[in-house]
């Protein structure tokens, strides 16, 4: 291209490029890139010119560093770059683009587009030396960033990209799977109209989704299967519409969903199955609407109120040392009773864990007596008699208080009824004196001995009396033993 072919405002461009030097076309520094359609030629560039620039069209004054530094532009054609290899900074800044820029396969040193608003942006499989900037920019049309890599950090903060239409209306929005960043992605106040897609990306610091707003209702909102970041993922106050798929990620640090509002009616709202993260946070998030599958995940901490949970929940072989807020049990047991397989022992296992792991004791009892309950209600009718004889008498042996009562209870019935009326001795002169207490005892626990039912016979309903605590006492003998030995063996 011929320096005379250039226009005013290209050639300003040209001559700023050699030096590093910045070009801005903007009227008032807070003139937006929405309204860049209606600019005029005093602010046009044809991006053949730019592309010139950066394939080697200018070099560098000696001593400066060259670069692409515009802002406010409004850059017409196609900006061609596919496998281009880029030794330049590009800055383009506030800049109006009427064709989406086609960086597939290139190497680029850096690339900023902030403020920036653009049809789309194809760069898959893209290489950038430092940093990805796409901070507030407007993007209408897909995003295509799956395979780049980043050595630096990618900044989508306060973006808005989609809703796309027409052929590419089927195409999700924002596109990072399999992308590799060298540090974070930062992505505060981001909004996407439709998926957000990072499956299978590997992120060397953090993601941070702060405020963001993924809207897909009824669809897939964060795609984001076998995630592996080397810090944290941050979503406080997340707002998404559709499902947070977090299937197989790897996360060492926290999963920070605090405040979170999650919602997808009649389908999965959070889907963090098979994942092993350091430390899961929902912590003051309203009801998560849609259900939560958390399947054979591995937390070290899982802190989440009971009323977050939704109608339906997935936690078969779920793992967790601690649970947070700590809470009694009777707050807890509700949950696992929506899980939608049924009655998971497991479930309750784990739940009696965490509470031993804190030092209750008491609360993991009242865990381990709700699961012997529930398991109680699976079987048959003719099964059930005798787990009822055990948890009203003893509590499966988690209450043994309860036998005491009981026994107490029958001692003084006893006591009393064998007061008023004292039985016939059997041999006249021979019988100990009568005690009405440890003729009562001698009923009721067959294997200590004081003499007194060898010797006394009680006749009529006090003989029926006598019978009624000889089986209570075996009963109560029988049930604290196997509850006792149960407790032990949990122990």
């Amino acid at each position: 291209m011929e320096i005379n072919e250039l226009t005013p405002a290209e050639r300003r461009v040209w001559d700023a490029f050699p030096r590093g030097e910045g070009v801005d076309f903007r009227e008032h520094p807070e003139d937006s890139s929405v309204d860049g359609a209606g600019w005029g030629p005093e602010r046009t560039v044809r991006a053949d010119v730019l592309r010139a620039l950066l394939l080697g069209a200018a070099t560098a004054e000696e001593g400066r560093v060259a670069g692409l530094k515009i802002k406010g532009a409004r850059i017409v054609g196609d900006l061609d770059l596919r496998y281009a290899v880029v030794d330049h900074p590009i800055r383009l800044r506030d800049c109006w683009f009427e064709r989406k820029p086609l960086l597939y396969g290139s190497r680029l040193k850096a690339l900023v587009l902030g403020y920036s608003t653009l049809p789309g942006l194809t760069a898959a499989t893209m290489r950038v030396e430092v940093v990805l900037r796409l901070s507030c920019c407007r993007i209408t049309g897909p995003v295509r960033l799956q395979g780049a890599k980043v050595d630096g950090g990618l900044f989508l903060q306060g973006a808005v990209i989609g809703p796309t239409t027409g052929d590419e209306a089927e195409e999700p929005p924002l596109q990072l799977n399999h992308i590799e960043i060298g540090t974070d992605i930062i992505a505060n106040d981001l909004t996407v109209h439709g998926e957000m897609r990072l499956n299978g990306a590997t992120v060397g610091g953090q993601v941070q989704l702060d405020r963001a707003r993924l809207l897909t209702p009824g669809g897939m909102a964060l795609h984001a299967e076998t995630l592996t970041v080397g810090t944290d993922l941050r979503a406080h106050r997340l707002h998404a519409r559709g499902m947070v798929n977090l299937t197989g990620s790897r996360i060492p640090g926290q999963a920070h969903l605090t405040r979170a509002d999650l919602a997808n009616p009649g389908g999965t709202a959070l889907r963090a199955s098979s994942c092993a993260i350091g430390e899961l946070w929902l912590r003051h998030c309203p009801p998560i609407q849609g259900d939560v599958n958390l399947r054979r995940s591995t937390f070290d901490l899982l802190h989440v109120e009971p009323g977050s949970w939704p109608e339906r929940i997935a936690i078969d072989g779920l793992t967790y040392r601690t649970l947070a807020p700590h809470l009694p049990p009777e707050q807890r047991l509700p949950a696992l009773e929506r899980e939608e397989s049924g009655y998971l022992p497991y479930a309750y296992e784990q739940l009696g864990a965490a509470y031993r792991t804190v030092g209750d004791e008491a609360g993991a009892r009242t865990v381990q007596l709700a699961k012997l309950r529930r398991h109680r209600g699976t079987l048959p009718r003719h099964a059930r008699a005798w787990g009822l004889l055990q948890d009203a008498t003893v509590g499966y042996g988690f209450r043994p208080l309860r036998a005491t009562g009981w026994l107490v209870a029958l001692l003084l019935t006893g006591t009393v009824a064998y007061s008023v009326t004292p039985p016939r001795p059997l041999k006249a002169g021979e019988a100990p004196d009568f005690n009405a207490v440890f003729y009562t005892i001698d009923l009721m626990l067959p294997i200590i001995g004081f003499g007194q039912e060898s010797a006394y016979a009680p006749s009529g309903w006090y003989q029926w009396l006598s019978y009624v605590l000889i089986v209570t006492g075996w009963v109560l003998a029988t049930t604290t033993a196997a509850g006792v030995s149960r407790s032990l063996q949990r122990q």
